[in-house]
């Protein structure tokens, strides 16, 4: 009874989380997302006293490959935009031609699962146990899968790394350089800390200077921006304004 009650319940937390991850506009959303359906994984491989698979699918899966996954976003990049330009020739051609493939191995999968006939644990552990199961599977039978999907999660890596790649175009300013330039603009001190002098418990609110007056620089600019776009300024005039006026440098 508690494992058919945990199985229907995360089923749906699961499928639930599952739809999120593809319709969500933003991708740490879909991450997230996405690590909600691993753990319902691991929990369900844990009902069915597979042990080792619960502990594979929070390790590697949701430790191992989520942290890639958010290493690959944050060396892209949240708040960069989609282009919409083609810049390599068939590319949507080529895409409508892997979605329709992918759609026929879900209806493949489906219907294996729901037209063959079931195999039972003792069957499927025959061989000597479920670990030495799973290895003889894994590296034999879907060695080729396997090897495929290392490789796919090689290469989001060193996409990653290859969209966030800047070339250098002026010298790399030294030590020097950027004292010389700090004493010449109108910060020469270091920039406030949202602790200093705060008198709210919270880093989106302006920091206030020895003389009083509103620290901009103590808010940061996309945290400002958010402020802006869902409305939440403070009543105070003059901290409202500083936030707008630091969402505004940003928006530059």
């Amino acid at each position: 009874m508690g494992e058919t009650i945990t199985f229907w319940v995360l089923a749906v937390v699961s499928v639930g989380a599952a739809l999120g991850m593809v319709f969500s506009r933003k991708a740490v959303y879909s991450a997230l997302m996405l690590g909600t359906v691993m753990l319902c994984l691991a929990v369900l491989y844990a009902v069915q006293e597979a042990p080792f698979l619960a502990a594979v699918q929070i390790i590697v899966y949701t430790g191992a490959v989520m942290m890639l996954f958010l290493f690959v976003l944050m060396l892209v990049g949240v708040d960069s935009s989609d282009s919409l330009v083609e810049t390599l020739r068939g590319q949507r051609f080529w895409a409508v031609i892997a979605g329709l493939g992918f759609a026929a191995l879900i209806v493949l999968a489906v219907g294996n699962a729901v037209f063959s006939s079931q195999a039972g644990l003792a069957a499927a552990t025959a061989q000597g146990g479920y670990i030495r199961s799973i290895a003889l599977l894994l590296f034999t039978k879907y060695v080729f899968a396997f090897e495929i999907t290392s490789a796919l999660l090689i290469t989001a890596a060193l996409g990653a790394m290859v969209l966030a790649h800047r070339e250098r175009f002026a010298k790399k300013a030294t030590q020097k350089d950027l004292a010389r330039a700090r004493f010449l603009g109108d910060h020469p001190s270091p920039l406030p800390g949202p602790g200093t002098y705060a008198r709210n418990n919270a880093i989106d609110m302006p920091a206030l200077l020895p003389d009083g007056s509103v620290a901009e620089t103590s808010v940061n600019r996309y945290i400002a921006r958010y402020d802006v776009e869902r409305g939440h300024l403070p009543e105070d005039s003059k901290l409202a304004e500083a936030i707008k006026h630091r969402a505004e440098e940003e928006s530059k």
